[in-house]
């Protein structure tokens, strides 16, 4: 194994020596939440300390544990926790008023001594607001003035000269991420919860439900059973879905597709939607995701499908081009 410490700048590596040198950091940064996790925390206590105060996260840290900070309060506003990333200088000089008297602030530190917090502790102690320090140590500055604390224990850097934050900074947003996994179970953020505070990008694609996608109302090409093929084929080209849904008083007697008329194109103009339409059409239920949608369409090779009320009452059509043009595939 390669030691900690002997490369010098400059030295020359050939590259199994460096892979060598960057997995042992892998694996020393990994060995290091593991024993973490090993032993007895508080993170229970934190997680609950979070959910129960009604006014936002305030995540404080500066330098690289300034920047794990940010991510924190980034992941807890994702599953719906108010949070708010706090620079402890910019504190000083103002942003103090960001922290309510219900809030809750989690300090990170690994020193535990960082000068720049101490007017954020000394705001927290005055009006009496619960601080979670996130340090390595219990018998730091941080630690005594917090409400409870969460230490990780003195870890070495695997930066060569142990002096770059590394391992300390990995175990911190480990660590953030645990109480963050703790309070979504606590608050019992769904999937669908999840989606509203990411409605952009891949993600929120993959979180959309067939009720965000398919046609409603006035766009549905709806026909009854007894409506001549001649008026359903108008429907058809109107609504431009490619397909008819025969319909008697909402409920659902079948679908029409391109398909239908081609295999009864001989009798197909003396003949009623009713006799054409494809009985019991596939269909998915309000509030499935649009992403098992498209998957149900592609292994049963259809370009749209029903979506009906449990009741069988019709709440919808889903296009396959709606899923793709929502970036789904």
């Amino acid at each position: 194994m390669a030691q900690a410490g002997a490369t010098r700048t400059g030295q020359s590596l050939n590259d199994e020596q460096l892979d060598e040198i960057c997995r042992d950091a892998l694996t020393a940064e990994a060995a290091a939440i593991t024993a973490f996790a090993a032993q007895g925390t508080d993170l229970a206590a934190a997680a609950r300390m979070i959910v129960d105060a009604s006014g936002p996260l305030i995540v404080a840290g500066i330098g690289k544990s300034g920047h794990i900070a940010s991510k924190i309060s980034s992941t807890f506003r994702s599953i719906g926790k108010a949070s708010i990333f706090l620079h402890p200088a910019e504190a000083s000089h103002g942003d103090l008023g960001l922290v309510q008297p219900d809030s809750v602030v989690l300090v990170l530190s690994n020193s535990g001594e960082t000068t720049e917090l101490s007017d954020l502790l000394h705001y927290c102690q005055v009006h009496k607001i619960k601080v979670i320090a996130l340090t390595a140590t219990a018998d730091n500055t941080l630690a005594r003035a917090a409400d409870l604390t969460i230490a990780y224990g003195r870890v070495r850097e695997v930066c060569p000269n142990g002096l770059a934050p590394t391992t300390s900074t990995t175990l911190s947003l480990a660590i953030g991420d645990a109480l963050a996994v703790g309070v979504t179970h606590l608050l019992g953020t769904a999937a669908e919860d999840f989606r509203r505070y990411h409605p952009g990008g891949k993600l929120g694609a993959l979180l959309m439900s067939v009720d965000d996608l398919m046609h409603t109302g006035a766009e549905l090409p709806l026909v009854a059973p007894d409506a001549p093929m001649s008026e359903t084929v108008v429907e058809m080209s109107v609504k431009a879905l490619g397909v008819a849904i025969v319909v008697d008083s909402r409920k659902v007697i079948g679908i029409i597709t391109d398909g239908d008329m081609r295999r009864h194109a001989k009798t197909l103009w003396n003949a009623r939607a009713g006799d054409i339409a494809t009985p019991d059409p596939i269909s998915v239920r309000p509030g499935t995701r649009a992403k098992d949608a498209l998957d149900l369409m592609t292994d049963r090779k259809i370009t749209a499908c029903l979506v009906q009320q449990e009741n069988g009452a019709l709440a919808g059509l889903l296009h396959l081009h709606d899923c793709l043009r929502a970036g789904l595939s």
